[in-house]
């Protein structure tokens, strides 16, 4: 059973609220991975990105270059790194590059 809340409560409370109650947690870090992915490499990177997904703590993404993903598999950790400070927690805890 929910809660009830103050009238006092911010909107954002309220949504973190919602969000943690209905578990829409996992689809919601989906969502601020792509974004944070989308932001963070830039319209190089991102015009040879086909696909991004996040399975548990895993990151896939897909690229359509070769010579990029070999490049980008030598910074995994700073990517990881990047993309955990853009979204202020640990979600992402391994990438893989396909």
């Amino acid at each position: 059973m929910a809660k009830r809340l103050n009238n006092q409560s911010t909107v954002g409370d309220v949504l973190k609220q919602i969000i943690q109650v209905n578990k829409l947690q996992p689809g919601m870090d989906q969502i601020d991975v792509k974004d944070a992915w989308k932001n963070l490499m830039g319209n190089g990177v991102n015009y040879y990105t086909k696909n991004v997904v996040l399975k548990g703590s895993t990151l896939y993404v897909e690229l359509s270059s070769a010579v990029l993903r070999e490049e980008l598999s030598h910074g995994k950790t700073k990517i990881i790194t990047m993309i955990n400070e853009e979204l202020h927690r640990d979600v992402v805890k391994d990438v893989v590059l396909r």
